[in-house]
């Protein structure tokens, strides 16, 4: 068994601005470890950098390319942009890898560094593993050095427009932009990334788009708006009386995107799913007729593929498991319920809010139906998820609370609902997910297995 990584999860290394990985020193002993890697494989290796509106962006991207130059190892910057959007440029500008400063969907106190390698898609686990162990051979001597004050003042890194454009050009050759024109939709843009790419976008393909939450402060990001709310565009649809034919919504860095109808209807990463796979079998796109979820998506999405002989698969939580399982299988549609959709069927390698924004908006004006009818036979298994903030990430099986309620909730369920219990990977939390046709058992079960876990290893909040 390979050991476990320390630094990076399912996303990135992730955690609060200025503390322990994210501290300047760390941060600059990254740069230097990954250009150290890249140089040896290219002495002419350089980087793109894009980061999100967090006020610690500036700070932490000077941190890395100083790490990078003290490698030998330049940079270029599309300054304030989406994650896909970092993906994209890496991989059509002959980039030797791409950094993206973010930390998604969390708060502004958090940030976080996500990496990929030079053909657009996110590392490997095990080049993670090698980059961790280089990092570590430099934190010693960088933790008695005084980096962080290089950075104290830093402005956020000046961006290039043009590669900002380049990436908002592709994204409309994707769909038919002359079939979108007029559409009305509401767009969230959770004070992130969003705001500097999707304004342009929507405009370039006609789309008479209405934006909220677009004025970033460094401190807003993701703050009752934006993909983690959901039901904050959905109510201002519902509100509007049909001035909008759908809502759309995305997180801090645009790697996801969520919908709601007409009526205000969310319509989450499952319906996204189920919307686009129905499409793209007809149009002969889905080789397989197969699709790959995550171990979250509910039953009911399951149910809904199987009527339109569409078989699903299902992958590890965090979107580079779900392209790792596509890759495997042959499949060109996969995603996650919280919104990350990947479509292969064209040039993209990564989870893109836009690009799905794009996607549902086209089969909607393609198919003459509305978001509501496209969904209208998704009946979802009743789901709860339940956070436990936790200290340390202990295996459930050597939790024996834990592991008898998760025991005892499986054997009660006898295969009419489902059990996950895992860690998330970018925050300090287990995630207990119960599915169940019951909303007694469900809530019963989800309430023994967290009070377990809390007892072991939960912090207070």
């Amino acid at each position: 068994m390979q050991p476990a990584r320390q630094l990076f999860g399912t996303d990135g290394i992730r955690g609060v601005a200025g503390q322990y990985p994210l501290n300047a020193a760390t941060v600059f002993a990254i740069g230097r470890a990954l250009g150290s890697r890249l140089i040896r494989a290219n002495a002419q290796a350089r980087v793109i950098l894009g980061q999100d509106t967090r006020e610690s962006s500036a700070w932490i991207g000077q941190a890395l390319a100083h790490g990078l130059a003290k490698s030998g190892v330049g940079h270029a910057s599309a300054g304030v942009i989406t994650t896909p959007g970092v993906a994209y440029l890496v991989r059509t500008h002959g980039l030797a890898a791409g950094i993206v400063i973010s930390a998604s969907h969390n708060p502004w106190q958090d940030n976080g560094i996500k990496l990929f390698g030079s053909d657009g898609a996110k590392l490997a686990d095990s080049i993670e593993r090698e980059i961790e162990a280089e990092i570590f051979t430099h934190l010693d001597e960088l933790e008695k050095s005084n980096v962080r004050a290089e950075m104290d003042m830093a402005d956020l890194l000046p961006g290039d427009a043009q590669l900002r454009s380049d990436y908002v050009k592709w994204l409309a050759t994707n769909v038919d932009s002359h079939s979108l024109r007029g559409r009305r939709v509401l767009v969230d843009c959770a004070n992130g990334a969003a705001s500097s790419v999707a304004p342009e976008l929507f405009a370039l393909c006609g789309i008479e788009a209405t934006f909220i939450h677009t004025t970033p402060d460094g401190r807003n990001i993701n703050a009752g708006c934006g993909a983690l709310h959901p039901e904050n565009v959905a109510g201002h649809v519902s509100e509007a009386a049909g001035k909008f034919e759908m809502g759309i919504t995305f997180d801090g860095d645009a790697d996801r995107a969520l919908c709601c109808d007409s009526e205000g209807n969310i319509v989450n990463g499952d319906g996204v799913l189920l919307v686009a796979s129905r499409d793209m079998k007809a149009r002969n796109l889905l080789p397989g007729d197969t699709v790959v979820a995550t171990t979250m998506s509910n039953m009911g999405l399951e149910k809904a593929l199987r009527t339109s002989g569409i078989n699903m698969l299902r992958a590890s939580v965090g979107d580079k498991y779900v392209l790792e399982e596509m890759v495997k299988t042959g499949a060109k549609l996969g995603g996650e319920q919280s919104g990350h959709i990947l479509f292969l069927d064209g040039d993209s390698t990564t989870g893109d809010g836009m690009l799905t924004a794009l996607r549902v908006l086209d089969v909607v004006a393609r198919s003459g139906h509305s978001l509501h009818e496209l969904v209208s036979d998704l009946e979802l298994f009743p789901q709860i998820i339940k956070n436990v903030p936790v200290s340390e990430r202990i295996p459930f099986a050597e939790i024996p609370a834990a592991a008898a309620a998760i025991r005892a909730a499986e054997a009660e369920l006898n295969g009419n609902g489902r059990v996950v219990v895992r860690y998330s990977g970018t925050e300090k939390l287990a995630r207990v997910m119960i599915e169940a046709e019951s909303r007694e058992q469900m809530q019963r079960h989800a309430e023994a297995i967290a009070w377990a876990i809390q007892n072991a290893i939960g912090v207070s909040v």
